[in-house]
């Protein structure tokens, strides 16, 4: 049988699956979309949509979605591990651990910190279980590779006894796309991850920016929750903390006020319309004026934490751009990096069209005083290579991880 890892990530109303050799090569990856409602289906990148059962569930999708990967050849029987993520690991997990019950239990603690993340990750781990007794199973953690922030970098400026009593503070998210990132550009840079030092610019719907020293995290912008930080598809990032009370006041209540922030802000809520930066860009380039706003303002906000990172570092080796809009949006790496001209960043537009295809990520210009790179990130490929260490690791303790 061969040696395979799935990689599970449930979201709110998503499953997203890969399936990933013994080197590490993505045989496979589909999304269970539209869950709970009508029109559930699995949508693989590589063959036509496939019908799920009507509304179905997290399990029932999860099951269905494994029966047609074992249907169509991508897995072999019974994976030799399963790596989920999770997005809130608390400062319980400072690495990716072995699913056993206490684990679990542990998990379920940090939900009151991720309720909208860590119940629907639980869902898959415990259908996972249940699907595959037999299988180890791992839990990689989106707040794990924070852990190494400096206490000054995740301590609020509030009443300790918010930490001590609440567990207040700042956390940071999408750990597996900046460790990745980290190692990824000290290879392309030709440095040993320890003394590489980027700042990483993980743009998609959610956004969050690491400053990463000698291969550690040391300061990023997302907090106690994933809402802190820079201008998202649909989160406000950064906020007056007083609009609470502002908007009670005015007979908002906190939990609207809260939802507004999450759901409805960010890139939609100040075009009113779109929250994907393709159509903004392009709405932006007609004249609309309110689309124009919202690029203007996600750019302007990421270029000013771009420069706030530095302050974390005493080397910069790269600034590095992944993400669905870190990635693909030429306009969006070309305006934040105008806004960075005194610390020295110039971009190369031909290399910034080609998204650094043509030079190994490069898209910095001759005359640039830092290194800019566009590099895909692999957070699924981060998560089956976590869950595989792990299971040698457990298979054969002597076995030194790093």
């Amino acid at each position: 049988m061969d040696d395979q890892i799935l990689v599970i990530n449930c979201g709110s109303s998503s499953v997203k699956i890969a399936v990933f050799d013994s080197q590490g090569t993505a045989l496979v990856s589909a999304l269970a979309e539209r869950l709970g409602q009508r029109g559930a289906r699995l949508v693989p990148d590589q063959t036509q949509p496939v019908t799920l059962p009507e509304n179905a569930n997290h399990q029932e999708a999860l099951s269905a979605s494994i029966h047609w990967l074992q249907e169509s050849g991508y897995l072999n029987g019974q994976p030799s591990a399963i790596g989920h993520r999770v997005v809130h690991g608390g400062e319980t997990f400072q690495e990716a651990a072995l699913l056993d019950d206490d684990a679990i239990r542990a998990i379920e603690a940090c939900a009151d910190l991720a309720p909208l993340h860590n119940p629907v990750n639980l869902e898959g781990i415990q259908a996972a279980r249940e699907l595959f007794p037999e299988v180890p199973q791992v839990a990689v953690f989106d707040t794990a590779f924070h852990q190494t922030l400096p206490r000054h970098a995740w301590l609020y400026a509030l009443p300790r006894r918010f930490y001590e009593d609440y567990g207040v503070r700042r956390y940071g998210f999408h750990g597996t796309s900046h460790h990745y990132m980290a190692e990824e550009a000290a290879r392309r840079l030709g440095k040993p991850l320890e003394q590489t030092s980027i700042i990483s610019a993980h743009l998609g719907n959610g956004c969050s920016i690491t400053a990463i020293r000698n291969g550690l995290s040391v300061d990023t912008s997302m907090g106690l929750t994933p809402l802190e930080g820079l201008v998202m598809g649909t989160r406000s990032g950064d906020i007056d903390p007083g609009l609470f009370e502002f908007m009670a006041v005015k007979g908002v209540p906190a939990e609207e006020t809260h939802r507004i922030l999450n759901r409805e802000s960010g890139l939609l809520g100040i075009s009113g319309q779109t929250s994907d930066m393709r159509n903004l860009v392009s709405a932006a380039r007609e004249g609309n004026e309110h689309c124009r706003d919202a690029f203007e303002v996600f750019c302007f906000r990421l270029a000013r934490y771009i420069g706030a990172m530095m302050v974390s570092l005493d080397q910069l080796d790269a600034l590095v751009f992944t993400g669905g809009i870190g990635e693909n949006s030429t306009h969006v790496r070309a305006r934040t990096l105008e806004h960075l001209t005194l610390p020295g960043f110039l971009i190369d537009p031909e290399a910034n069209e080609n998204h650094g295809s043509q030079l190994d990520g490069h898209i910095e210009a001759a005359s640039s005083r830092f290194p800019v790179l566009v590099i895909p990130t692999r957070e699924e490929a981060m998560i089956a290579r976590e869950a595989r260490a792990l299971v040698q690791v457990h298979a054969n303790p002597r076995t030194n991880r790093h």
